[in-house]
């Protein structure tokens, strides 16, 4: 065990002019509250940052199951969507008194970030939805098969004490139809799409705790080093929990220079709930993005 000397009279008179300062610095540094702050304006520069995260980039709390959190909800217009034909999802972020919320602040440049993903873990689609000026989003969705989803929307807006508030609500959705549910794939450390391979790294991943992922992006065998940047970083990475659709998105690491990244892209994943996730990396290449799926075991 570590070994603390008795701090001399002199050291104790100086550390306490130090906190002293340090106390009057945060007050006068508080004086003005949150006066003048601007909605619809962009990240705020207090949002909290670990240095190695994206600029602006701010964790959501809880598995995004609920439809209703921190005084906000998710409320679309229908939860039923027709089968194999593309379609218009609309929905509205309601707060107080349930009116439409049309103040939000940019995560990874977008105001929204909307997800759909089956039951079954397949049929994933994220897309970032435009919203009306009376606070109505719209979500162009390709063509559904028949089944059971949950359509989620991530966004960051600001509570009545103007303190950002990042959060991702969703509501179960249908599609009327029979289409037999697809096994889900085992784990694996590897994936493939459209000839590239990606190769998962790192240690093994426990519940409710944070660890550093590597994914490492090779083609024909050679690593990957003209991946061109993807809403201000080199990939995007969101898991879903196989049986419940919990949702977790992992946050990158280092900064966008060019586009010139890879071939490894590191994560901050955090996966609440041990259990298989399915994790679905979307980078991009001469103008083109990929979305691979990989299988991750979680205990």
């Amino acid at each position: 065990m570590p070994v603390f000397s008795r701090p001399s009279s002199r050291s104790m008179i100086l550390l306490a002019v130090v906190t002293a300062a340090g106390l009057l610095a945060t007050a006068c540094s508080s004086g003005d509250g949150m006066s003048g702050m601007d909605h619809g304006g962009p990240a705020s520069s207090a949002a909290p940052t670990s240095g190695h995260d994206m600029p602006g980039m701010a964790m959501p709390s809880g598995d995004g199951l609920a439809a209703e959190s921190a005084g906000f909800r998710f409320a679309p217009e229908t939860t039923t969507l027709p089968a194999t034909q593309p379609s218009a999802f609309r929905f509205r972020i309601t707060g107080a008194g349930g009116a439409a919320v049309t103040a939000f602040e940019p995560e990874q440049t977008k105001l929204m970030h909307f997800y759909l993903i089956r039951s079954d873990l397949g049929g994933f689609q994220h897309l970032h939805p435009t919203m009306a000026p009376d606070g109505t989003w719209t979500a162009g969705l390709a063509a559904a098969q028949p089944g059971k989803y949950r359509a989620y929307a991530q966004f960051t807006t600001k509570d009545g004490a103007g303190k950002a508030v990042p959060l991702v609500l969703s509501q179960q959705v249908t599609v009327p139809g029979d289409a037999p549910d697809t096994p889900l794939p085992a784990a694996s450390s590897t994936t493939t799409v459209d000839g590239y391979t990606l190769t998962l790294s790192g240690d093994k991943l426990m519940a409710g705790m944070s660890h550093e992922l590597t994914v490492t992006v090779a083609k024909d065998g050679k690593p990957v080093t003209d991946l061109q940047p993807y809403l201000d970083t080199y990939a995007h990475l969101t898991g879903f929990h196989a049986g419940d659709q919990a949702f977790a998105h992992l946050h990158p690491h280092g900064e966008v220079k060019g586009e010139h990244g890879g071939p490894e892209l590191k994560f901050e994943a955090t996966l609440p709930k041990a259990g298989d996730w399915r994790l679905f990396v979307q980078f991009r290449t001469g103008g083109v993005l990929h979305t691979a799926a990989v299988t991750l075991a979680v205990s």
